[in-house]
């Protein structure tokens, strides 16, 4: 019997952890709303006039899990020469780079298995399989 009530305290602190966590993410919502109007009337009232005035985090989109593998996937792709080089826009690959990238992935896929809402899951199963066959690919073309 003990067993199981060590069971069940694991679930509650799950859950409840759970909702700590959307409340957060409804009360950063709730102070962002507000602020979205005047931030939209910054940048033509002052223009920054060095790069590194440029930067504004009120712009930046919420921080969430999504936006984790959204950022370390486009880095492997770039690495893998699908996306331009921002400053050059010429296309690099960097094979070691894209695999340390997709390790990376892989990594946060183990470590979060059972944990992901079902959508999140499916976003980094197509990531990592979309990167692995590019991967796959690139080398095969880099042995030729």
């Amino acid at each position: 019997m003990n067993g199981d009530s060590e069971a069940e305290k694991k679930i509650i602190v799950d859950s409840d952890w759970k909702e700590q966590v959307e409340q957060e993410k409804e009360k950063l919502r709730a102070e962002d709303a507000p602020e979205a109007p005047p931030a939209a009337e910054e940048p033509a009232a002052a223009a920054p006039s060095d790069n590194s005035a440029k930067f504004d985090p009120s712009k930046l989109p919420p921080p969430d899990f999504r936006m984790l593998i959204s950022m370390l996937a486009t880095q492997a792709f770039a690495a893998l020469g699908q996306i331009p080089h921002p400053e050059t826009g010429q296309a690099m690959v960097e094979l070691p780079l894209a695999k340390h990238m997709i390790d990376l992935l892989g990594v946060i896929d183990e470590k979060t298995k059972g944990n992901l809402s079902p959508d999140e899951a499916e976003m980094l199963e197509h990531a990592l399989h979309d990167l692995r066959m590019g991967y796959f690919a690139m080398s095969q073309q880099a042995q030729k």
